[in-house]
């Protein structure tokens, strides 16, 4: 049978509160203050004003306010004097570009409207194999960004570049005179023609280094391959090739060295020919990697460090003593005999940051002969050394680095001491960096010198060895910038530019193709050798690690989130209301702390009566005294119990819009670059209010929401016994629901069918639909105070589910029967145990488009209807906001403009100035206030597609639509297929007639356009 299990979103729905359950029944919970304005009849009395006409009075206002609140504005648009021949106005062109920022990274088409870059997409050539995550896909907001560097600035002044130019080579000139330094700091660049360009720099400048940076480290996993195969890099693992996976502190399906795994990882994650890849997952906070694995075992990191070496003993046969709750032992060694028995189908990563820790994993690997584990084609996104970098800050305390030249990193804000850093740099002579903004570093050296935004910019990159990817500008410079790399050409005494530098240098390395076909393809392959290990000790460094022991009470683990990174995009709203899949809160960076502790901290969390979360505040203080006051508490089901988890990447303040400056910098905390530091915490005075969705637009607490079952059953049962169709009634005869309906139906058979196919086990909740969904659709931000009211705008949310074993039916059968208070206390104790590791699913919900749509049937205006091709129609000129829709709407997915949001200073994100306003899209509308809006299945681009198709004289090809529908085309995972269903050899065609798929809420007849999978574990 399918799985009956207890699905809940939150820790507050096991609290049993009474708040929670009357949010599930109620829109308003709070009474409406009536008695203030019509309950005083002494006032009334005394008044001139009878109660008849008072009324009257409201009635005549509310309706010229709702009137006036629904006319929209007008716009007259301004033609071309001259039209560019390269422009068709109305007609989108793509540009083949590859970014690299030093963290993120991806293969990419840009779409651009009359020359404004307004969305990104991913680049599917054979050979562009990473794609973008929801920090790529919003960085285009991040080019309209008005906050950015605009000048170059001496001493805090605006000036010129040629100003900047002289000075930079007198301060190179006077370090060589007196003997000083010169220093490069950049972040790691994968680019062959600017380390190139720094090497000559080097080479004419003996006194001059280049050291490289990475905010985020992973120098211990460089230190180590370095150590064994001579190279500095990481091995990019491909995840479809293995049948067993074991990961160890590694959420390589977030930002672990780099991410972009999820591709390879959901290949061997749909249930195919009966087999499935398993996946074993150790880990302290909770991960999108932990919400995916099939087994999840919650530990500190000092047992993970345990955890690894045991698995290394049983792999390699070795006999070193470990440290491990006999329990937790029986678990690792289970999972470390089923990675014997998958041998070259076996894989194992780990994200411990230390250097004999990550030797084991090079060691495992090679014993297993991993098929997953290619020493070629290594990744070449992070190349920092930590020891070079403190290093480096002890020379400039020293006063021995005269000259400072910064490209691409923030050091005041992201290390740990920046206290040390600042004072070193009040010794440099000549400061100078080169940054997008004036933020924390650009703010206080000599020279600032603003660079061009990728997507105005020319460049080349490595990501992998053996894989060449060109940059290319897709808008002229918005302001007066210059990329670092034409300044170091006029530094080597290069004539030209940065474009005829690359395209020289190409020439060696796209051997038997050409500069136009790699610059329209966006990447040219050329392929690399695997590398030689060479012999190592590896049963000491399995000793060494066997030997960590916890220094204290708490170890704090910190992370990036999905949404922040290491926080170079502080200031993208998209990325501020993106919530966090697996808390689900935006706007914030907080402390997750497990239930266990929190209890005995008495730290808490609980929902208010409008809805909205609060939760405490904590104090935390490192060993060595450093410490972060008020901070944000979320009891988070599944940390590890003596942990807790805290996000870089927040609590900036320079050159960002006030609204943007939240959260705290917990890049304080993140000493000698380690993420793993040992800490006291207490809890604080205050509470503090979370802009948190997970509460807000859920499904009424139904059991069916989320279909799963296992492996074993999936293999062994028919399909009516994991994927059961929802029955009724009908003349006191059981028949299924899909068989009964109250309309008549009219053929869709003939001409297009649009449907969306979401396969559970592909998804792993990364959220790129979700920020592509904005920018494709004008969609707009609201701010945290609006999030907290439930008033949200995305189109699509990706609601995050926690599972145990026991079903609604038997929970409420056990609070039935409790007797006494004694029995009480146990039985709620019991009950609430699956939240200290419980298993998790995602599930993305947009509007459903139903072909029997229940918001259709009560619209007073028509406003919105049904299309033959399948999708549901919204009329914003016609809506006059009664939200009769939203509250008939089953899936809770239309969203309502009370507001105003674009050009209206209340909301002063990107849709009140001129320049954020050029992302948006020509095609759909901006929504004013009083309209309801949702999910259009990117009508504009379906379209788009007919019509080109008309335009040429034919029909539409197979899977043409596939990348129409913004979700779809963002999904790397594959989870997502968007297609035309009457096409019977489309993909989509396809996947509608799997015995997984089924309808949300199938019982109710709304007959969805929208299509999931049943989840399957491989347990």
């Amino acid at each position: 049978m399918s799985s009956n299990k207890k699905y809940w979103k939150s820790v507050e729905e096991l609290e049993n509160s009474s708040i929670v359950e009357a949010l599930r029944n109620n829109e308003f919970v709070e009474e409406i203050p009536t008695d203030e304005f019509l309950g005083n009849a002494d006032a009334l009395a005394s008044s001139g004003t009878s109660r008849r006409d008072f009324l009257k009075y409201v009635g005549f206002s509310t309706a010229a306010v709702t009137l006036a609140a629904c006319e929209g504005p007008v716009h007259k648009s301004i033609p071309y004097v001259l039209q560019p021949e390269q422009i068709i106005p109305g007609v989108a062109d793509y540009y083949a570009t590859t970014v690299f920022d030093g963290f993120d990274f991806a293969n990419l088409l840009v779409k651009t409207r009359e020359g404004r870059p307004i969305k990104i997409e991913n680049n599917t050539i054979s050979g562009a194999k990473f794609s973008a995550n929801a920090r790529i896909h919003a960085s285009i907001l991040s080019l309209y960004d008005s906050m950015r560097l605009k000048e170059p600035k001496l001493d805090g002044k605006n000036s010129s570049w040629s100003a900047v130019d002289l000075r930079i080579k007198s301060g190179i000139a006077a370090a060589k005179a007196k003997g000083g330094q010169v220093v490069l700091l950049t972040n790691t660049l994968a680019s062959p023609s600017t380390e190139k360009l720094i090497a000559d720099f080097i080479a004419k400048n003996p006194n001059a280094k280049h050291v490289v940076y990475d905010a985020v480290s992973s120098s211990d996993a460089l230190d180590a391959f370095e150590t064994v195969y001579g190279e500095r890099a990481l091995v990019d693992y491909d995840f479809s090739k293995a049948s067993l996976i074991v990961a160890v502190g590694a959420d390589f399906l977030g930002d672990w060295q780099g991410g972009g795994y999820d591709s390879g990882y959901a290949k061997g994650r749909i249930p195919q020919n009966g087999k499935m890849s398993r996946h074993f997952q150790f880990e302290s906070n909770m991960t999108l990697s932990g919400a995916a694995a099939d087994k999840r075992i919650s530990m500190t990191v000092e047992n993970q460090k345990q955890a690894l070496v045991q698995i290394y003993n049983v792999i390699a046969g070795a006999s070193i003593g470990v440290t491990l709750d006999p329990t937790v032992k029986a678990e690792v060694v289970k999972a470390a005999q089923q990675l014997k028995a998958a041998g070259s189908k076996g894989v194992l990563v780990s994200g411990i940051e230390d250097k004999n820790a990550q030797l084991l994993v090079l060691a495992i690997n090679q014993v297993l002969a991993s098929e997953a584990f290619s020493t070629a084609g290594t990744r070449q996104i992070r190349k920092g050394s930590n020891a070079v970098v403190a290093q480096l800050i002890k020379d400039m305390n020293a006063g021995s680095v005269h000259t400072l030249i910064m490209s691409g990193v923030n050091p005041v804000y992201t290390l740990a001491d920046s206290a040390a850093f600042v004072s070193g740099l009040k010794k440099v002579d000549t400061s100078v960096a080169f940054s997008l903004k004036e933020d924390e570093t650009a703010s206080i050296v000599k020279i600032a010198a603003p660079v061009a935004h990728y997507l105005e910019a020319w460049g080349d990159v490595m990501i992998t060895k053996g894989t060449y990817s060109l940059t290319q500008p897709t808008i002229r410079p918005i302001f007066n910038t210059k990329q670092f790399q034409d300044v170091l050409l006029s530094l080597n005494g290069i004539s030209g530019t940065f474009y005829d530098y690359i395209k020289a240098n190409s020439a060696g390395v796209v051997v038997g193709s050409s500069w136009n076909k790699v610059l329209h393809d966006g990447v040219f392959v050329m392929g690399s050798s695997a590398l030689a290990a060479g012999s190592f000790d590896y049963n000491a460094a399995a000793t060494a690690v066997s030997k960590s022991k916890a220094a204290g009470d708490f170890e704090l683990v910190l992370y990036t989130k999905t949404g922040m990174g290491d926080g170079q995009q502080a200031n993208n709203p998209w990325l501020q209301e993106f919530p966090d899949p697996i808390t689900r809160v935006s706007w914030d960076n907080y402390v997750t702390v497990s239930n266990a502790d929190a209890k005995k901290l008495g730290l808490t969390n609980e929902i208010v009566a409008n809805g909205g979360l609060n939760g405490s505040y904590a104090t935390i203080t490192t060993a060595d005294g450093v410490k972060l006051e008020n901070v944000p508490v979320i009891v988070q089901p599944g940390q590890a119990v003596g942990t807790v988890g805290m996000a870089v990447g927040y609590g900036r303040k320079a050159a960002l819009k006030e609204e943007m400056q939240v959260g705290l910098n917990a890049y304080a905390l993140y000493k000698n670059f380690n993420s793993v530091q040992t800490i006291s915490i207490a809890k604080a005075n205050g509470e503090h209010e979370f802009a948190c969705v997970q509460g807000q637009k859920t499904l009424m607490g139904r059991g069916d929401i989320i279909k799963e079952t296992t492996l074993k059953v999936f293999n062994t049962e028919d399909a009516e016994h994991w994927n059961p169709q929802p029955m009724v009634s009908l003349d006191h005869e059981e028949v299924e629901a899909t068989t009964v309906d109250l309309w008549e139906s009219f053929d869709r058979s003939t001409g297009h069918h649009f449907n969306l196919s979401i396969d559970l086990n592909a998804c792993t909740g990364c959220g790129a639909c979700v920020i592509a969904c904005h920018a494709e659709n004008n969609v707009p931000v609201v701010g945290k105070a609006e999030v907290r009211r439930s008033r949200d705008m995305h189109w699509l949310r990706i609601d995050r589910y926690y599972s145990s074993e026991s079903t609604f039916e038997g929970d409420n059968e056990r609070k039935e029967n409790i007797a006494g208070l004694s029995s009480s206390l146990s039985t709620f104790n019991e009950m609430e145990k699956p939240g200290d590791n419980p298993q998790v699913a995602f599930q993305p919900v947009m509007c459903q488009h139903c072909n029997h749509a229940p918001c259709e049937t009560v619209c007073p205006v028509a406003a919105t209807s049904h299309g033959r091709q399948g999708q549901n129609h919204m009329a914003y000129n016609r809506c006059v906001g009664t939200r009769y829709c939203a509250n008939n709407c089953p899936y809770k997915v239309r969203r309502f403009n009370w507001f105003l949001y674009n050009k209206n200073s209340e909301f002063d994100y990107h849709m009140n100035d001129d320049l954020g306003r050029m992302v948006l899209n020509p095609d759909v509308n901006v929504r004013s206030r009083g309209v309801m809006e949702k999910c259009s299945f990117c009508i504009q681009s379906t379209q788009a597609v007919i019509l080109q198709a008309k335009r040429e004289g034919r029909v539409v090809a197979k899977d043409e639509f596939n990348n129409t529908c913004a979700c779809s085309a963002a999904c790397s995972s594959g989870a997502m297929v968007f297609g035309d269903v009457n096409d019977k050899e489309s993909e989509v065609a396809k996947l509608a007639e799997s015995e997984r798929m089924y309808h949300l809420l199938e019982h109710v007849g709304t007959k969805p356009n929208v299509f999931y999978h049943v989840k399957v574990r491989n347990v």
